[in-house]
């Protein structure tokens, strides 16, 4: 397998435009048979153009993952003008429409002030997209959640694992107390809770007790995402395991006690994603996905509903309103549910009717130093720069060339270039000068340690 050179990772542009005549559906669909993931049953390009955007307010955070993809130079970077935030929202609209999922982070977003933050979301909302928290949950208080959920906030996803050394939480089951208060926060607001964890040689092994309190919690979590580690950004990347997607969703299937169909949806390319859906019934999960004709051929004609992630209810009459006036699937629906209420028939009995539903996503980020040119094409997770939007793991490998760039502002005063460094304003776009330790900060300092020693232990 070919992986791009440095050369060709620094010569890769933003993506453009779709071109006059050409939907940002059709230019996914372009690419997706491009790279060669254009089977059935593919989500982009049928029923989406992307399958979410990274909209980072700050390269902040306010914990130091040993797996962070931030850069080593994140820490000194100021936050971006908020005219230029919403620049890139509305930049976000013109290449993908409205309904797109929209993801805040960072670094940690909670950490841009209040009001801005706030308005951020509201700026999201108001143009049809779809707002997604992106949170390690520190600083994300009820009250806060509250105010973002009247903003039009959609969706809240907690990132909690061991790679962020939280002091008193030895494993992933010590920290289901924290996840469980996280969940407390978000209990009655008009959102869905997500939660994403890292996966590294130190948890592999503690997946099954992860999705044992996941499906516990079934109703209150919609998805849960497993994001297999990379060496990319500032942290520690000594592998002694290859972690695969497959070896993932294996661990994912022992706890939940029955086989998984993670390729009957697909995500993307199939080295980049997989995507599994369960019914949760009197504390079963039940494949939802199982059967790869139905799937492939209901998927495309539901592309155009817009499902409420925080209201199953609506979901449900939306979609039954749709197979009002679309009889031709009315067999084929009535065949999947018979099947389905009939295998959960004992569960649905003793849970009184209640049927909630459980996402599984894994990620498999590329290493920074080996990308895959066929994947990024392929890419259904972009992050937008000032210029355009890029695969997150092209610009996770080029992080510090992206966030030390000055970024041009118009003034009452005229065109200023605003440099990442200090904040400040100026007449040339010529980047800060060189930065000092002081300026760098510890995290820093701990990253090139950290990277030292990993980089010994490996020789």
């Amino acid at each position: 397998m070919r992986y791009m050179n440095q050369a060709e990772i620094a010569a890769m542009l933003p993506d453009p435009l779709p071109p006059d005549g050409l939907t940002a559906l059709a230019q996914a669909r372009r690419a997706m048979r491009a790279g060669g993931s254009s089977e059935k049953g593919q989500q982009m390009g049928s029923r989406w153009p992307i399958g979410c955007v990274a909209l980072e307010i700050t390269q902040r955070c306010n914990l130091d993952c040993t797996l962070c993809y931030l850069s080593e130079h994140s820490e000194a970077i100021k936050d971006l003008p908020l005219e230029e935030v919403f620049r890139r929202i509305d930049m976000i609209y013109r290449y993908y429409g409205a309904n797109t999922d929209v993801q805040i982070t960072g670094g940690d977003p909670t950490l841009r002030k209040r009001d801005e933050l706030i308005a951020i979301v509201r700026r999201v909302s108001q143009l049809g997209l779809r707002p997604t928290l992106m949170t390690n949950g520190r600083k994300a208080t009820r009250a806060l959640l509250e105010e973002l959920a009247a903003a039009g906030l959609v969706d809240v996803a907690f990132h909690v694992d061991t790679t962020q050394g939280l002091k008193g939480y030895a494993s992933e089951a010590d920290l289901n107390t924290l996840r469980a208060s996280y969940l407390e926060r978000v209990r009655g607001l008009p959102l869905s809770a997500m939660f994403n964890t890292t996966v590294h040689d130190g948890n592999f092994e503690e997946i099954p007790d992860l999705i044992r309190f996941f499906k516990a919690s079934a109703g209150r979590i919609r998805t849960v995402s497993f994001n297999a580690q990379a060496a990319t950004g500032r942290g520690v990347h000594e592998k002694k395991t290859e972690i695969t997607l497959d070896a993932v969703a294996a661990q994912i299937e022992q706890a939940a006690g029955i086989a998984i169909n993670f390729r009957s949806s697909l995500v993307g390319h199939s080295r980049c994603n997989r995507y599994g859906l369960c019914f949760e019934v009197n504390g079963r999960l039940y494949d939802a996905l199982d059967d790869d004709a139905f799937i492939a051929r209901l998927q495309p004609a539901t592309a155009h509903l817009v499902f409420d992630r925080a209201n199953s209810r609506k979901v449900v009459k939306d979609f039954l309103v749709w197979l009002a006036v679309n009889p031709r699937y009315w067999a084929s629906v009535a065949k999947w549910t018979v099947a389905k209420l009939w295998k959960m028939k004992a569960d649905l009995v003793m849970a009184r009717g209640r049927v909630h539903t459980l996402s599984f996503l894994i990620h498999g980020f590329m290493d920074a130093r080996a990308l895959e040119r066929e994947r990024i094409d392929a890419c259904v997770f972009k992050t937008m720069t000032q210029d355009g939007p890029v695969s997150m793991c092209l610009h996770n490998a080029r992080r510090d060339s992206v966030i030390l760039k000055p970024v041009r502002v118009i003034t009452w005063a005229g065109e200023r270039y605003w440099q990442p460094l200090s904040g400040a304003l100026s007449a040339r776009p010529d980047t800060d000068s060189t930065l000092t330790p002081a300026q760098l900060g510890p995290k820093h300092a701990k990253g090139r340690v950290r990277q030292t020693l990993s980089l010994k232990r490996a020789s």
